[in-house]
């Protein structure tokens, strides 16, 4: 069932807007409104502040876009932030990172003030107490953690700050607000509940699974590699922290009635007609009533998607055909992408063939022309995303399908990614790691699944490097891995592509899309936002803007 700490979060706004502004230390508390004083008189009150807090981790439109920053997905129409960004045209005035600062340190302050307060609860059961102040101490090290990926240094404080502290405090350097997060983590693990140990009511809670996987992420995206395998160890070898599996079916792990399952870490929890998203209906193809395309697969990812007999297209042998470029391909990219005569599965179960391609639909008068080119309300690059479809979604595409921020197949690959680079593949490593995600997606040809001794170190890191970009990808992870991998400024210099319906004179046939621009001297960190350095000078700026 849907976890019920999210239906309070609509009708905490007004509260938390009062008790977040209030700044008067007056003796007597108004009485006919909520303040720092007389809010606090329940566990039940205290719950809604958390939930707030929870609901300010993310949300699906920072989910879906941040995939657009990377090579997986073009954005075809219009202009925005991200595409600013992804053109290499941003500056300090970018939405985007005023956006992402302004929320994060939104969601910190609601955790402070959590923080703060909870103890002004009277009689509040101890242990749910202790549990509460875990999960917002969390929350702050998973805003802590997006603000240094993103920005290097941030200002970095454990109390509500002050106004005047706001308009002076500096950056912290990058290394000391790691080191902050990952004590941070390493407490409340030893605090928070397993996942096995949450009731059904609580089910989506943050676990203690949960910090050891992001602590690992911590350290996978500084290369630390000895302290990534100790961490992914603890989930993989052990049931101390919880139990985690990889889900029986990859496609199913998107699906809502398969919520919460084995695999699943830490989700972005929604709730059917309460808390919804519906970013589909600009994603979706048209003729399955998509409103018009914001951002499409590229050529590039559905490229590195392998054959069934694990061989890359352009190896030879691969057996791969450019005139039937879907047939024999890993599994996965059928649950993640729409290509041309894609089964469309509608929610009554029945199949509508989707025909992408111009002028091959069956009754072209009556067809939805699925790619009309660039600019248009279609596809840009003639595909659609498939991954995250809620088959019970309602009219527009709504959805209270959560959004899954941490799941067991990325420790997997984190695991067998870190063992590789410290020279420790093995079969024992790959079999539990690889194999094992390419058997769940549907693999079955030896050649894919086998451990291969001979190959070197480079040949392995390409290989996870692959894996990781098709398992994850439409997830939201894939910019933060060219960018630590630092190939970034390789894979987003240049022109990306679409499929093969273009102008048969450049770039044999394939899509030329708009140039992309990546400044490996400026680009791997954001700005800071311009409106908080007019606020606070001595903030200063990351190099190039």
């Amino acid at each position: 069932m849907k976890r019920k700490f999210f239906q309070y979060s609509a009708g905490i706004a007004s509260v938390a807007l009062m008790l977040f502004t209030s700044c008067n230390d007056l003796d007597l508390a108004p009485t006919n409104k909520f303040t720092e004083d007389n809010y606090w008189t329940s566990a039940e009150k205290a719950s809604m502040v958390l939930n707030m807090a929870y609901s300010q981790m993310t949300n699906s439109d920072y989910f879906f876009k941040t995939e657009s920053l990377s090579d997986n997905l073009y954005e075809g129409r219009g202009s925005s932030s991200e595409k600013a960004i992804s053109s290499g045209q941003a500056d300090a005035s970018n939405g985007r990172f005023s956006g992402e600062w302004a929320d994060c340190y939104a969601g910190i302050k609601t955790c402070h003030t959590f923080l703060e307060n909870v103890d002004r609860v009277p009689n509040m059961d101890k242990t749910l107490k202790a549990r509460m102040v875990a999960e917002a101490r969390f929350i702050r090290a998973y805003l802590f953690f997006r603000l240094t990926t993103w920005y290097g240094d941030i200002p970095l404080f454990d109390h509500d700050l002050t106004l005047s502290e706001s308009k002076t405090i500096a950056r912290t350097p990058q290394a000391d607000v790691l080191a902050f997060i990952r004590s941070e983590l390493d407490a409340v693990a030893e605090i928070l509940p397993t996942k096995q140990q949450y009731s059904s009511e609580d089910n989506g809670r943050i676990t203690s699974g949960a910090a050891i996987a992001l602590k690992a992420r911590t350290y996978l995206y500084s290369s630390d590699w000895a302290n990534v395998v100790a961490n992914c160890e603890k989930l993989i070898n052990s049931t101390e922290y919880g139990q985690y599996a990889l889900f029986n079916s990859y496609a199913g792990i998107f699906l809502p009635e398969n919520e919460y399952n084995s695999e699943v870490i830490l989700d972005l929890g929604y709730v059917p007609s309460l808390r919804t998203w519906g970013n589909y209906y600009d994603y979706a193809p048209l003729s399955v009533g998509a409103r018009v395309n914001a951002m499409a697969p590229t050529q590039e990812l559905v490229d590195d998607y392998i054959m069934m007999n694990g061989k890359s297209i352009s190896e030879p042998g691969s057996e791969y055909n450019e005139n039937a470029p879907y047939k024999n391909r890993d599994p996965r990219l059928t649950a993640t992408v729409v290509y041309h005569e894609f089964p469309w599965k509608k929610p009554d179960g029945t199949i509508q063939t989707i025909y992408i391609k111009p002028g091959t639909a069956p009754n072209e008068a009556a067809a939805v022309d699925e790619y009309k080119g660039q600019g248009t309300n279609s596809t840009s690059t003639g595909y659609y995303m498939r991954k995250y479809y809620d088959p019970t979604s309602l009219a527009s595409f709504t959805s209270g399908l959560n959004l899954i921020l941490i799941r067991y197949a990325d420790v997997l690959l984190m695991y067998a990614e870190a063992k590789n680079e410290l020279g420790q593949m093995t079969e024992d490593v790959w079999n539990k790691t690889v194999k094992a995600l390419r058997v769940r997606a549907g693999f079955t040809d030896p050649a894919a699944l086998v451990y291969n001794s001979s190959l070197s170190q480079a040949d392995m890191r390409q290989i996870i490097r692959r894996e990781r970009r098709c398992e994850l990808a439409l997830e939201g992870l894939r910019i933060f891995d060219i960018r630590r991998w630092k190939t970034a400024e390789t894979v987003l210099n240049g022109y990306p592509h679409g499929a093969k319906y273009g102008d048969t004179g450049i770039d044999n046939g394939y899509i030329r899309l708009d140039k992309r621009t990546f400044n490996n001297q400026r680009d791997y960190l954001w700005a800071v936002p311009q409106s908080q350095k007019d606020i606070n000078p001595n903030l200063g700026q990351n190099p190039g803007y």
